[in-house]
């Protein structure tokens, strides 16, 4: 529930403008308590018109923060729809979570509603009552509508830096950065013991057996958490052994399988055991309508595979772009092979394994980071190289089990550099490239080919 609001906008508006009504309610109050215990320095700083020039002003900030307030919200759609059309709709989070962005919503509708607030406050010597001017209040709004032409400005260079591609793919590898020092180290400390409840991945994660009892989904939608503590609490106290064998990021159907469950001692579940089980475990499964770098630490990847496919398409044609995704697709790719993902165990008191959870394996992650690319960049030397690049990268990672899956991803290389009908030297330089990139696994380094 925190992510999802995390990348709404409405959030911390909708609390600027309940602090500006209760701000407009307040400091009005105060201005009549202490209008006339003011220190005469303090009244040469504050507002000193009239009840009509008060209510000029208040009008004029009223009036330009709607029109303000509705171009921001206007440049911010606008970057939301180029972003989803030429980028990748996964990334649309970006930008909603940006907390300059939500900030600037903030203080232009809170100002905009404490400008009315008080304006309903200002009372004329006409008025049936007597007449009033909220010095310290009109002041206040005075100060917010300065601050708000100045976060204006910068809005709008925050927001010009923001449409860069290349901040775009910082901004979405620092967050799955983010995401791989969350959930992985998770696995190491526990490893070591100090972690709660306790997981690893030491040994292999046990088989499911034939009559195992299929765990079913709770809710149709993308697998975003998984309740690790509930999931162990309930496979200890009905002294049983769960799988959960879609990760997050995983799209999930209500009423279908999402894993299995057995007696750790063997035999039928006691009656009700199983049902129990089955509740508990739907239960610590969330699902929702997109996929959150909450867990998911192939939801980087994806994005940047998205970017780089879009730019490939034939209505972007931009290499330079798919290129320069696949950098980062490299710099993330060796990140998870470094701290060795796989399926996560979690174990009891006893160090018996009580839960497994799937997490994406070496496989998944190389297949996600480069499959794709590698089709739709087939006839583009430039993203063929940088995908050969990106492999011996991969090589330089003293990850157990690697080599299998640099052979067989140079092989489909090699077997799509063979498709193309590329220039004879393009054609030389690419198989330099794999040359050198085989040597890699050895430790023999040689000066790449292609820069």
């Amino acid at each position: 529930m925190g992510d999802t609001l995390r990348a709404q906008l409405w959030p911390l508006p909708a609390a600027g403008v309940g602090l500006a009504i209760i701000a407009g309610v307040t400091l009005p109050r105060l201005d009549k308590r202490f209008q006339h215990d003011m220190p005469s320095w303090l009244r040469e700083y504050l507002f000193g018109g009239n009840a009509d020039a008060a209510r000029s002003v208040l009008e004029a900030i009223a009036g330009s923060l709607v029109t303000v307030t509705a171009l921001t919200f206007s440049l911010t759609v606008l970057t939301l729809q180029l972003a989803s059309r030429q980028f990748s709709p996964r990334v649309l989070r970006t930008f909603t979570a940006d907390r300059y962005v939500q900030t600037t919503l903030a203080l232009f509708l809170a100002t905009f509603t404490y400008a009315l607030t008080v304006l309903r406050t200002v009372r004329t010597d006409e008025d049936d009552v007597s007449g009033f001017v909220p010095q310290m209040s009109v002041t206040v709004a005075f100060l917010l509508a300065l601050t708000s032409v100045l976060v204006l400005v910068l809005f709008l260079s925050h927001l010009a830096r923001e449409i860069r591609v290349e901040t775009m793919m910082s901004s979405v590898h620092s967050a799955a950065r983010r995401t791989i020092e969350r959930v992985l180290p998770q696995q190491e400390e526990a490893e070591e013991g100090t972690a709660a409840p306790a997981g690893g991945r030491r040994g292999a994660p046990p088989e499911p057996p034939a009559d195992a009892l299929p765990l079913m989904a709770g809710a149709s939608g993308f697998l975003t958490s998984v309740d690790e503590e509930r999931l162990l609490k309930a496979a200890v106290e009905a002294d049983a052994v769960l799988l959960i064998d879609r990760f997050p990021g995983s799209s999930l159907i209500a009423g279908t399988p999402m894993g299995a469950a057995w007696p750790r001692v063997g035999g039928p579940f006691s009656p009700g055991a199983g049902d129990r089980l089955a509740e508990a475990a739907a239960e610590a499964v969330s699902t929702g309508a997109e996929r959150t770098d909450a867990q998911d630490i192939a939801f980087g990847l994806r994005q940047l595979t998205d970017i780089t496919v879009k730019a490939l398409s034939p209505g972007v044609n931009d290499p330079t772009t798919a290129v320069h995704a696949l950098s980062h697709s490299s710099a993330l790719l060796c990140e998870l092979a470094r701290r060795d993902p796989g399926p996560r165990l979690l174990r009891d008191d006893d160090q018996r394994v009580r839960v497994v959870l799937r997490r994406p394996d070496l496989e998944d992650l190389l297949d996600l980071a480069v499959a794709q690319p590698m089709r739709y960049g087939a006839d583009e030397p430039a993203v063929l190289a940088r995908i050969g690049m990106l492999l011996g990268e991969f090589a330089w990672t003293d990850t157990p089990g690697r080599q299998p899956l640099i052979d067989a991803a140079l092989g489909r290389l090699r077997a799509t550099i063979d498709a193309q009908d590329f220039h004879p030297a393009e054609r030389l330089r690419l198989f330099e490239l794999l040359q050198h990139v085989e040597r890699a696994p050895a430790g023999q380094w040689s000066p790449s080919p292609i820069p």
